[in-house]
Parts: C-alpha cells; structure tokens; sequence
C-alpha cells in the first residue's frame, strides 16, 4: 500500500489528550495502518491572531488503501469529530491534520496540494518528519527530509513535556496480568501501571524487569507454579487477570490442524485460566478480598463461521460460562468478571487482508477496529473501587457490535 506522511497540530483544550487520542483514531481506522509516530513537540504559535496559545505537533507515518483525496477527505472528518471549525487562516485549532506526503506523488488541485505547499518552511512541521522519515525526498525540491529540516531555523520548537499519567484509580494495589509482553496484555498491564498499581508481567520467554514471570501454561505444572510465584511475590493479590491465549492466527501455528488448535486453545486459554483463577481465587477469598478479570471473545455469544470461529467460540464460551460460575463460588470477597473483545487490533489485524479490513467496518457499529488500550481501560474500570458492585459480568468492547 502507499505511505503517506500526516501532520498533527492542536493549542486549543487538552492538546496532549487531543493528539493522543487522534492517534489513536488513526490507529483504529480499517484500511489504514500507522507505521511510525514522532515525538510531540511545541512551538510557538506561526502567523497566529494576537493571544493564540501555543502549539502541540507531531507526525505519523501510514500505509493507506486510499487514495490521496479521499484520505483528504478521511483527515477533514476526523477533525471535525474533534471540534475543528474552519474559520479565518492560521486560527486555534483543536486539531489539525495536514496531508504532507503521499509516496512521490506531486498534485495541485484547489482541494489538494501535494507536497504540502509549506512543507518546508515549517519548522513544527519538519523536526517531528525528520523523527521518523529523515530519508524521505521531498519529490518536488529532490531534497531530504533531513536536508530540509538541517536549512530551517528550529530554535522555537522544543519537545514536549509528557503530563502525568492516570488518576490513581489502582494506587497501591498488586496485579497479575498473564500473556502481557504483547497486544492486549501489555496494555492492560501498562494501564494498570499507569494507575498506581505494582504489576507482575508474564510471559512464555525472559525479558527484563524484575517483576516478570515465565511459564509456559500449556504445561499443568506451569500453572500452579505461576501461582505460587506470583502470589508470593508480594504476599498476595489483589487484581488478577487472565489474558494469556495461544496464538493460532499467526507464525507456524496457523498452519497447525483444527484438532492441534483445538488442543492449544483447550490448554491455554480455558484450562490455564480455570486453573489459575480457581487457585489464585482461593487465595484471595481466604484473606478476604480481590478481583479476577477473564478474557472471553464477544463472537461466542454470536457465532462466527469457518474454523476459526467454531474453535474460538467454543473455548471462549466456555471461558465465559465459567466466569459466571466462579464468581457465584468467590462472591462476597472476590469479583469476578469477564472481557468479551470484538474486532482488536492486535498483530493479526495489523496485517490482515482487506477482506477483513472492510469486516470491520461493516460489522462495527463505530466502523472502526478497537485497539490494546480499549480493552485495557475497561479493564481498570472493572478492577477500581469504582466497580465494587460489579461481579459475574461479561463486557463486550466491541464498539458496538450486537448482531
């Protein structure tokens, strides 16, 4: 697909949380896939009305089934969904999104100019470019991108400072998140971090941290030592969750049998979750309080043809069903609750065709993929006090979806 290069600015509101959640709904786009983002940097307001405040900008790098006006047209959509009014030139802007680069394309039309026709007069513009495509040539000047950003005077942009994160939602609280050095897990356990609570990542191979547990929950045995090392890691838990799943979308596995996913998916995603949130349950019901989250799949409850939906529904159900029950088993001490994710975009979606591009959009009332950090904040939602008289639920985060 082409790479097109996107230009964000924002002085109006929170500027920080506006660029960031924009981002994020670039990232959720079907079609459209970010491939790399700048720094953000501020700079002083350029040709602006007396009083306007300072700016936020930054850059990304996509590939795009669309063409260059009709991802014009896409850019002008979502600004407006961001409060953007078109008034006098160079005015406050909640967003901006600026269209500077389309492969080598070179067009002027009273809608579109590619390249940005002040691509290269524009400091705010060309350090957070030169971030992430510093080779990139400016097709109508045949200069760099790092050229170009070497020639122009850059003293008033500077890089942002990033604002405190979080609201203590989870503050001093100790969490397990399973399956969390990638996708939805790291997110979970990111947010969670991000919210005052001390976690303890997993995963099936080493990595660096001082609080990160390797198993392999394929394996029985695996299991009940996980346990045992988490728990006694701090003396206990007050937040479990459950996310770790075989992978059998992606790599060798998706070239494994339907009896060989079947048993992966068996052993991982429903045996190793019964397995640790029977065991780490218990614990917490002893002393007295807790919460477990599992992960279940919103299409279990639906139906979903081919292979693929016949295994996951079924291990996902079953996930479900027991979540139910066990917070029946647990209740009054511990909650328990479940997390049915629709159309996420994980690895797989990262990649995946454009049949299942224009799924997405046509199956997702929103029209667009959920990412990682959708799931997460429901599940710090469900993990806070704020949620104290939630037990026995299975949420859908799927932006809709309720065929």
């Amino acid at each position: 697909m082409p790479t097109a290069f996107i230009g964000l600015g924002s002085n109006l509101r929170d500027r920080w949380e506006t660029l960031q959640a924009a981002i994020r709904r670039l990232r959720a786009e079907p079609g459209l896939r970010v491939t790399a983002t700048s720094p953000i940097f501020e700079t002083n307001p350029v040709g602006c009305p007396p009083g306007s405040g300072d700016y936020l900008n930054a850059a990304l790098a996509v590939e795009t089934d669309r063409p260059p006006e009709e991802l014009l047209a896409f850019l002008h959509r979502v600004e407006a969904r961001f409060g953007r009014e078109r008034s006098t030139t160079n005015a406050p802007r909640t967003l901006d999104l600026d269209l500077l680069l389309y492969d080598d394309v070179v067009l002027a039309t009273p809608e579109l100019t590619l390249p940005h026709s002040r691509l290269h007069e524009r400091a705010f513009v060309l350090l957070p470019l030169a971030e992430i495509a510093p080779r990139a040539v400016h097709p109508v000047l045949s200069r760099t991108i790092q050229e170009l950003r070497t020639a122009i005077d850059a003293t008033d942009v500077r890089i942002a400072t990033v604002p405190p994160r979080g609201h203590g939602l989870l503050r001093d609280l100790r969490a397990l998140v399973t399956g969390s050095t990638s996708g939805i897990g790291a997110a979970i356990a990111a947010a969670f971090q991000d919210e005052g609570a001390t976690v303890i990542t997993h995963g099936r191979s080493e990595r660096t941290g001082e609080r990160h547990l390797v198993a392999d929950l394929s394996v029985p045995a695996a299991v009940d030592r996980l346990a045992e090392e988490a728990w006694r890691m701090f003396g206990g838990l007050d937040v479990v969750v459950l996310n770790a799943g075989a992978d059998t979308l992606t790599g060798e596995a998706a070239r494994w049998s339907f009896d060989e996913k079947l048993d992966a998916l068996l052993a991982v995603d429903l045996k190793a979750t019964m397995g640790l949130a029977r065991n780490l349950g218990d614990r917490m019901k002893q002393r007295g309080r807790g919460s477990i989250l599992t992960i279940g799949w919103d299409q279990a409850e639906t139906g979903m043809e081919g292979d693929s939906g016949q295994l996951f529904a079924a291990v996902k159900a079953a996930v479900m069903a027991f979540c139910r029950s066990l917070a029946l088993s647990l209740a009054p001490e511990v909650r328990v609750n479940c997390i049915a994710p629709g159309w996420i975009r994980t690895a797989w979606g990262e990649t995946a065709s454009d049949y299942w591009q224009e799924r997405v959009r046509l199956e997702t009332p929103l029209g667009i993929w959920g990412l990682p950090e959708d799931v997460a904040a429901a599940a710090v939602w469900l993990s806070s006090p704020a949620a104290a008289f939630i037990t026995g639920q299975t949420f859908r985060v799927n932006g809709g979806a309720v065929r």
